[in-house]
């Protein structure tokens, strides 16, 4: 079941796009660089699959319609 709607999918991949070039342009280096690349490699699978576990736990479903 998809809970990550079209506006929310686009967010996350601008925001997966920017950890990234923060990154490698070494503004986010090691530990928090490390971080930031994790997070964004979520926010990309959850954006391409349109699921979210944290928002399937708490209920949330930003869907306008839920399939």
């Amino acid at each position: 079941m998809k809970n990550v709607g079209k506006t929310d999918r686009i967010v996350r991949l601008l925001v997966a796009l920017l950890a990234v070039v923060l990154y490698f342009t070494d503004v986010l280096p090691g530990v928090w660089g490390i971080v930031a690349i994790a997070l964004a490699s979520i926010f990309l699978v959850t954006s391409l699959v349109s699921f979210c576990p944290l928002y399937a736990i708490l209920g949330i479903n930003t869907c306008r319609k839920a399939t």
